[in-house]
């Protein structure tokens, strides 16, 4: 997969995208990706890409030219360019799972008090948030989002069943685990885990999930109510 960035502050980017799942993406060539100024698509000396908005009211907005002339120069026939703002579809797991699919990502990162809105209506394919909270830009968004797309491309977590496993993948939230010792200050893992019955491990685990899921994001048992083979709420 090929992901660009395009953002006022790509130093951002150093360090996030450089360590862990993402930079063994990279370094197997799975993952593509840059980070572009936006400043660098402007003409005049003090590289201007705010400004302040028509009809008054605080703060600037992100204009027009410069982003667009870098989505052109960026974009392919593949592209999808998907801003990020706190107006756009909600993110979750389904959309992550369904971005991974494309060959090509622009993130657009707005700054300030977001973009003018011709770029929204007739240059992004999307726009999507990571959830009701407000940011200093759309820079830690951006992370996000290619964090979660990266980790379901083929091979990237090299057993591709553990994406499979992880809460939201499912529907639901992720089962208890344990590791050794097994019993610890005397707290002791559940027994069945010892027990080696695989089938009554796996019967154990789904229950905890749905128990689990029930207690903390009953939301999203309702919504397993919609989707075959996942539990049911109660």
């Amino acid at each position: 997969m090929k992901v660009d960035v395009l953002t006022l502050f790509p130093g951002m980017f150093a360090g996030p995208l450089d360590e862990s799942i993402i930079k063994r993406a990279r370094d197997e060539g799975r993952l593509e990706l840059a980070v572009h100024n936006l400043r660098d698509y402007t003409h005049d000396r003090h590289k201007t890409v705010d400004d302040k908005p028509f009809g008054g009211g605080p703060g600037m907005l992100l204009k027009p030219e410069p982003l667009f002339e870098a989505v052109e120069a960026l974009r392919g026939p593949e592209t999808r360019v998907v801003m990020l703002g706190p107006s756009g579809r909600v993110f979750t797991q389904a959309v992550a799972r369904e971005l991974s699919k494309q060959s090509h990502l622009l993130f657009l990162c707005g700054s300030y008090e977001g973009f003018d809105e011709r770029v929204r209506e007739h240059l992004a394919d999307e726009e999507l948030s990571i959830g009701d909270y407000v940011l200093t830009n759309g820079n830690l968004a951006a992370m996000v989002v290619i964090d979660a797309v990266t980790r379901l491309l083929p091979g990237v977590l090299g057993d591709d069943a553990s994406s499979v496993e992880e809460s939201f993948s499912s529907g639901l939230l992720e089962y208890p685990h344990y590791t050794r010792p097994a019993e610890f200050r005397s707290w002791r893992v559940p027994e069945i885990l010892l027990s080696g019955h695989h089938a009554q491990i796996e019967a154990w685990r789904r229950e905890q999930a749905r128990l689990r899921t029930l207690e903390r994001r009953p939301d999203l048992l309702a919504g397993a109510a919609e989707k075959p083979g996942l539990p049911k709420p109660d």
